[in-house]
């Protein structure tokens, strides 16, 4: 079946379509990795997003039932040059074409992925839309902003299985399962709470640290737990990630600003200023930290993108409180950052032993 994807500017990319077949919008933006397609697709950061593959041929080893980061698909529409319709690898339950019409997920094939990601870089990202039919009704209708909802969040709060020495509490805007993992690979015991949540149950809880987790949108449409931040970070040793980067920057005074088309893939190299090291990273945001706005603030630059010079890790002053834009979690993508957590997790052995009341629960 015939399909359309249609820019806001007017551009149309014709194609065939796969998995659902409902007319779907949303903002188009590419990745260039080579890899991960699945923990890409169910990454909430992509979450109400058109997500275009530049690699050529996507869905070569198909689905498995254990490598999403969240439940389900969160892009609205995926965009390929080509999908595999016959996946080979030992790990595969189904095809991404069965997987897609199971989940209700609307995708695209024989699009000129390579003309659709210049246009991209040149024109910037936008609105977009994949329907069955071009009309001027459908460009005109991608002139007003798709509005963004925000993925399910845990509705209360939930805790890990698993025990351990340590118990971080985590912000979950949009949380990948690989940065539970990580914690838990270490170790820590896990706390998901809301971002609605407040301080002082957060701190009731008797978790030893706290991580503002990924997800997708503005970071100024989270102006509510700034204050929170704010009351945590001074109380408790805290790391931040991808959105949680940008929050934690908000809440101590410098602003964010649109990027043009955003960094998502896991190529992109970053400077650690501290250690003199440079290492690939995974990244996913379209929002970036002012460089301009940090002066005044008690922020110290961390990390720096090579390629745009974009701030990718701060750290408060005279507190235990650091971010980084990319994903040291590192799924999809390399593995050099991964010592951030252990770095966290040193610094909550250093700076605060667990909570008598997390004793006495393990017990």
């Amino acid at each position: 079946m015939q399909r359309f994807l249609v820019l806001a500017n007017g551009s149309v990319y014709p194609g065939t379509a796969f998995g659902s077949t409902q007319p779907v919008t949303g903002e188009i933006v590419f990745t260039t990795g080579m890899t991960g397609y699945q923990e890409a697709i169910t990454d909430a950061s992509y979450h109400h997003q058109i997500l275009t593959f530049t690699y050529p041929l996507i869905g070569n080893y198909g689905i498995n039932n254990h490598d999403d980061e969240a439940n389900g698909p969160q892009a609205s529409a995926i965009v390929v040059h080509e999908v595999a319709r016959h996946p080979s690898n030992w790990r595969c339950d189904l095809s991404l074409t069965d997987w897609a019409t199971a989940n209700n997920l609307p995708g695209i094939t024989g699009v000129d992925t390579r003309a659709l990601t210049r246009e991209i870089r040149e024109v910037g990202v936008m609105n977009a839309a994949l329907v069955d039919e071009v009309t001027p009704a459908v460009i005109d209708s991608l002139q007003t902003p798709v509005p963004v909802t925000q993925p399910q969040t845990v509705p209360t709060i939930t805790t890990s299985p698993d025990a351990g020495q340590y118990r971080v509490g985590v912000i979950d805007f949009g949380l990948k399962r690989s940065i539970l993992r990580a914690l838990h690979e270490r170790g820590v015991q896990t706390v998901t709470f809301p971002p609605t949540t407040s301080a002082a149950a957060i701190m009731a809880s008797g978790v030893d640290g706290v991580l503002l987790s990924n997800g997708p949108g503005n970071p100024t449409d989270h102006a509510d737990v700034l204050p929170t931040i704010r009351q945590l970070q001074t109380q408790l040793p805290l790391m931040a990630i991808c959105l949680g980067h940008q929050l934690f920057a908000l809440a101590n005074g410098a602003t964010t600003f649109k990027l043009k088309f955003g960094h998502r893939g896991f190529n992109h190299a970053v400077r650690d200023l501290q250690r003199g090291t440079t290492a690939f990273t995974s990244q996913n945001h379209g929002y970036a930290v002012d460089p301009q706005s940090l002066a005044g603030t008690q922020l110290t630059v961390t990390h720096v993108e090579i390629t745009d010079h974009t701030v990718e890790g701060l750290r408060l002053q005279d507190h235990d409180a650091f971010s980084v834009q990319f994903h040291p979690d590192a799924t999809p993508g390399p593995h050099d950052y991964t010592y951030l957590f252990d770095d966290f997790i040193a610094t909550i052995a250093a700076h605060h032993q667990p909570q008598e009341a997390y004793h006495a629960q393990a017990q």
